[in-house]
């Protein structure tokens, strides 16, 4: 007899509903939220391997699944919000009838925001790199911080930049920040140790990325992709088989422009920003390198950028971006700027101008046009 389950996680405590396929509830409890209460659990329902078990996505629910896993159960991580949205009393909620709710939504196949659970080496980089965007936010909120005081004080000049441990050291020995030196202190202290562990976890980044090597040294190959987008990259998609087409990749980091058609009217508006805000911010990052010359997607980073912007031509280059960073990854292939449709010939432009600012430098005069 084939056994649905599901499970409302909570820190303490974990509320479960057992149902078998007719839909006849066999079993509801509790058990501790820990590797022993589920197998407490599996001893009171007897379930087989491959048992399909239910749970709301949140803070706990890779740890969780993780449990069930080597339990032998297989478990299904659903989005809180389509759960409440397809529940039937959406305005009567508890433990016991949200745990009624995935385990009866789970039989009858209703759910499809399913959640991807990753493997344990892709779960670890993960968090390595949520750790280290964290500490560099840290880090940035010091430096921000520093010069928010300075600029109080009317020394906004004394500090352009402080990025580096010397440019700190220079910036307390300076005599005009004497008045606010102990304060300058205490941010520099903060930020040298911010910038400890950025370099403590790229440390472990490097190692965590180990198992990975080939498929880094694949997605690196591309203009602008540096370590840390190819890293953030592998560690958002953990693997190209999970998606059907690289538009769906654009969708997951939310690069997707959104659409309004009904009827009559179809608007495309902005992009959506539903999906993983590291992956989308990496593949921006990435993108601005097309506005250099020497970049094989500079000509439609023109393109667009003459027709919209500079903004929108670097959100156009990170779709694409993205779509050929799943490509590479899908067929292991290398970058190959043939298949941009473009050539590589080297060419010098020169603008005629008639009219230039009065501070700007005098430059050699053009030909006289009559």
């Amino acid at each position: 007899m084939k056994i649905y389950i599901g499970l409302d996680v909570h820190s303490k405590l974990t509320v479960y509903t057992a149902q078998d396929e007719q839909g006849k509830v066999l079993q509801r409890g509790k058990v501790p939220t820990s590797r022993e209460g589920f197998g407490e659990l599996r001893q009171r329902l007897q379930a087989p391997q491959g048992t399909p078990a239910a749970l709301e996505a949140g803070g706990q629910c890779f740890l969780v699944a993780q449990y069930l896993t080597e339990l032998g159960w297989a478990p299904v991580i659903i989005d809180a919000g389509e759960v409440r949205a397809k529940a039937r009393s959406s305005r009567q909620k508890s433990d016991h009838r949200d745990a009624y709710e995935l385990c009866d939504g789970l039989r009858r196949g209703i759910f499809t925001k399913v959640v991807y659970v990753p493997s344990a080496e892709i779960q670890r980089l993960r968090e390595l790199l949520s750790r280290r965007r964290h500490f560099v936010r840290v880090r940035t909120g010091e430096i921000n911080a520093a010069k928010y005081l300075l600029r109080a004080r009317g020394l906004g000049q004394a500090a352009r930049t402080l990025t580096t441990s010397a440019a700190w050291g220079e910036l307390l020995a300076q005599p005009a920040v004497a008045e606010c030196k102990v304060l300058l202190a205490c941010h520099a202290r903060a930020w040298r140790a911010a910038q400890r562990e950025v370099e403590r976890l790229d440390t472990l980044r490097r190692a965590a990325l180990k198992p990975f090597a080939a498929e880094l040294e694949l997605l690196q190959s591309a203009p602008g992709v540096g370590p840390l987008t190819a890293a953030t990259f592998i560690a958002v998609i953990a693997t190209p088989a999970r998606f059907p087409d690289s538009g769906r990749v654009v969708s997951y980091a939310g690069l997707a422009a959104s659409t309004y058609d009904s009827g009559e009217v179809v608007r495309h508006g902005r992009i959506t920003k539903q999906g993983s805000a590291e992956l989308r911010s990496m593949l921006c990052e990435a993108a601005h390198h097309a506005g250099r010359p020497t970049h094989p997607l500079q000509p439609h980073f023109a393109r667009v950028c003459a027709r919209g912007g500079y903004k929108k031509a670097t959100v156009a280059v990170a779709q694409r971006l993205a779509r050929i960073l799943y490509q590479m990854w899908k067929k292991r292939e290398r970058f190959n700027p043939e298949k941009l449709n473009v050539v590589y010939q080297p060419t010098e432009r020169k603008k005629l101008v008639y009219w230039v600012r009065k501070d700007q430098p005098a430059a050699k005069s053009p030909t006289a046009v009559a």
